[in-house]
């Protein structure tokens, strides 16, 4: 119904709004981005909405400017929007009840005529008889399925019933065949539907099956007491010997037949039930007390490892600024002095020693290449060669010079040549020596 129409208001203005073919489905617009597609407010505060049929008078705002009062209807219509979209929601996921929805649908559609808002009420009365159908059609097929759930549920239970007089009277594997029975019976109290009469009688086929079993398994494990007292005094003796090792400080050895300890422990079955928890945790104590030791020691151990592998990074920082070419035989003493400190500071980490030793090899690498080509440079073979070649440079040359003072032209040239070519050859020898 519209909110305070004012009498006298002018005839609201009529202007169809488009459709979507029939059956197609389109969404619900809101409507507070933009009310004015959706209605007005004339110039005496009277506000209309747009509908099929023309414009309706939903109410008359004087409370602030038009575009405030067609604001407010708008947020009216999409509070009506949003309360049919949750019923929707609602239905279609199975949550809410379809009568219930079948009833409020109707309420709100039949209201839409007279509702005070402003927004698209054809768009909300088609989304409308959509949920009414959907409602209709949930409602019509729910005795179907009820009856269905019940056909299935009285199914489920007979099978659950033969599967546990089978498993009764056959299986020898206690536990599996008890956590059987035992999911069984949680399945059994989730299964609904089930008149009294059938239910009652299905239940005591699945008792009698579950007696029968229980029976059984109380015979069995009547016979496992005997071996579990024996076991009970097999962990006793483990438990001694495992106390007994806890002060010993033979590491690996110690560790290894606590291993073994604990295989045998386990070859051992278990005990009564209400001494097997308290043997366990005496024997797994004195596991823990001796791997506590051992543990704070390796910590310690690799505490000092670890400052070990700092030191010797120390000194690689100085080795590795050694400069051989500058001055080898300092640098020899250097790293004399280095090497000697290094194997003072004593072990690192295992997974650093290779690291580590590597650089202070690559150093030690460095200046023996630099010893050993000097060595090759003042190699006395290698200089004789030298000298041997010049001071036969030396002799063709003389000889040129006194072939030409004689005014022989044809032997000072050949000399010439002579002396040219072991030039040739004592400059190879020279740079041989240097590029060693």
């Amino acid at each position: 119904m519209a909110d305070e129409i004012t009498p006298g208001a002018p005839a609201p203005h009529k202007m169809p709004l488009p459709h979507p073919p029939a059956g197609q489905d389109r969404p619900v617009p809101p409507a507070e981005p933009n009310p004015s597609r959706w209605g007005r407010v004339d110039d005496e505060g009277n506000v209309y909405v747009r509908t099929a049929d023309g414009e309706r008078a939903v109410g008359v705002w004087q409370a602030g400017s038009p575009d405030e009062g067609l604001l407010h209807y708008a947020r009216r219509f999409d509070d009506l929007r949003t309360e049919v979209e949750l019923l929707a929601t609602r239905l279609n996921s199975g949550a809410g009840d379809p009568k219930h929805a079948l009833s409020s649908a109707v309420q709100l559609r039949d209201g839409l005529a007279d509702a005070a808002v402003v927004g698209d009420l054809a768009a909300l009365g088609d989304r409308l008889d959509r949920i009414v159908a959907k409602a209709e059609e949930a409602l019509a097929s729910a005795k179907q399925e009820r009856e269905e759930a019940r056909t299935a549920a009285i199914a489920r239970k007979q099978a659950l019933a033969e599967e546990a007089e089978q498993i009764a009277a056959e299986s020898t594997q206690w536990k599996a065949v008890g956590d059987r029975l035992r999911a069984i019976l949680d399945e059994w109290k989730t299964i609904k539907g089930v008149d009294r009469k059938t239910d009652d009688e299905l239940w005591k086929r699945f008792s009698k099956a579950r007696e029968a079993f229980n029976r059984r398994r109380g015979s069995h494990f009547a016979e496992l007491d005997k071996q579990r007292a024996a076991a009970k005094a097999r962990k006793e003796e483990l438990i001694a010997e495992a106390e007994s090792l806890v002060d010993s400080d033979d590491w690996g050895p110690t560790a290894g037949r606590y291993k073994e300890l604990m295989a045998e422990w386990k070859a051992a079955g278990r005990a009564p039930k209400e001494t097997d928890d308290a043997l366990w945790q005496r024997f797994r104590a004195a596991q823990d007390k001796f791997f506590a030791r051992r543990s704070a020691v390796f910590s310690e151990r690799d505490a000092e490892f670890a400052e070990n592998a700092a030191k010797k990074e120390e000194l690689l920082a100085e080795a590795e600024k050694i400069d051989p070419a500058a001055n080898l035989e300092a640098a020899k003493a250097h790293l004399r002095r280095l090497q000697e400190q290094w194997d003072e500071i004593g072990k690192v980490p295992r997974e650093r020693m290779r690291e580590l030793d590597g650089r202070l090899k690559a150093v030690a690498d460095r200046i023996r290449d630099a010893e050993d080509s000097r060595w090759r440079r003042t190699d006395p073979e290698a200089q004789a060669r030298v000298e041997q070649f010049r001071e036969r440079v030396h002799q063709f040359e003389a000889q040129a010079a006194k072939a030409r003072a004689a005014g022989d032209e044809r032997r000072a040239k050949q000399a010439e040549e002579q002396a040219a070519q072991w030039r040739e050859w004592m400059v190879a020898a020279e740079r041989a020596v240097a590029d060693r």
